[in-house]
C-alpha cells in the first residue's frame, strides 16, 4: 500500500481543500490507527484513516440511484442537477463523480455514478451490451406486433443507418410493458416506440446490469 499526505487524500476525497486541511482537522477528528493527529503533511495509507468514528470515504466511489422525475444528469446544465442530491463532499471529489450514460429529464429509475473512469467506459462502450430494463407507460394501446419487430434486430430508427440490436419486449398490460435493451442510443426507447406509431408518457428504468432499485426510494442511493 502506498503513503499519502493526508492534506492529499481530504482535498481528492472532496472532504476539503489542501489549503483547509489543518482548519479542518482541528474540527474533525482525523485519526491515523486511532491516534488523533492534526499534522496534514503526516503521510499515511487509506485503510488506517478515520475520519469523526467513520471510515476514510473510498478512493474510487460507485453509487447506484433511482432518479426522480425533473432531475438532470449533467454538471452543468440548467434546473436541478442529480449531484445536488448526494453529499457535499462527494460532489467536491477528484475526479469527479459523474453518471454512467444518462437519464432524460422526465424519465425516472436506476442510475450509477462513479469517478472511475475505465469502470464508466467499459459500462457504456457500445461493445458491452449491458442489459437495462424499463417499464413504459405508452399513450395508445399496443397493436400487437411491436414484440416481434423489436426482437427482429432490423428495426432502423430514424435518422439511424444500422438496425438496432434485438430486444425484449414484455406486455404488462395493453398500455404497460417492460422493454429490455443492450444499446443506449439517444431518446432510444421514445423513438422505437415512435417507430411503430406509439408515443412514451412515463418512462422507468427497473434496472441496469445486474443493479435494481427495488429497496431505493425516489431519490436514494446506496454505495456499490
Amino acid at each position: 500500500m502506498k503513503l499519502k499526505r493526508l492534506d492529499g487524500y481530504l482535498s481528492k476525497l472532496g472532504y476539503c481543500t489542501r489549503g483547509d486541511a489543518r482548519k479542518f482537522m482541528k474540527m474533525h477528528e482525523v485519526k491515523i490507527k486511532n491516534e488523533r493527529i492534526f499534522n496534514p503533511s503526516l503521510k499515511a495509507i487509506h485503510s488506517d484513516i478515520s475520519i469523526d468514528t467513520e471510515p476514510l470515504d473510498g478512493e474510487t466511489l460507485t453509487i447506484l440511484m433511482n432518479k426522480p422525475e425533473g432531475v438532470v444528469c449533467s454538471h452543468d446544465d440548467s434546473g436541478k442537477l442529480i449531484y445536488s442530491l448526494l453529499p457535499s463532499r462527494w460532489q467536491d471529489r477528484n475526479p469527479k463523480l459523474s453518471t454512467v450514460g444518462r437519464l432524460d429529464r422526465d424519465t425516472t429509475g436506476a442510475i450509477l455514478l462513479t469517478d472511475d473512469g475505465e469502470l464508466n467506459h467499459k459500462l457504456t462502450s457500445p461493445k458491452s451490451n449491458i442489459s437495462k430494463i424499463y417499464k413504459v407507460t405508452l399513450a395508445h394501446p399496443l397493436k400487437g406486433d411491436e414484440a416481434l419487430i423489436f426482437g427482429s434486430g432490423e428495426l432502423i430508427l430514424n435518422g439511424e443507418t444500422k438496425p438496432l440490436l434485438p430486444a425484449t419486449l414484455t406486455i404488462v398490460d395493453e398500455l404497460t410493458v417492460l422493454l429490455e435493451i443492450v444499446e443506449g442510443k439517444y431518446h432510444q426507447v421514445k423513438r422505437m416506440f415512435g417507430a411503430v406509431a406509439n408515443r412514451v408518457i412515463a418512462l422507468h428504468r427497473v434496472s441496469f446490469n445486474s443493479y435494481t432499485i427495488d429497496d431505493l426510494a425516489e431519490g436514494e442511493y446506496k454505495i456499490l
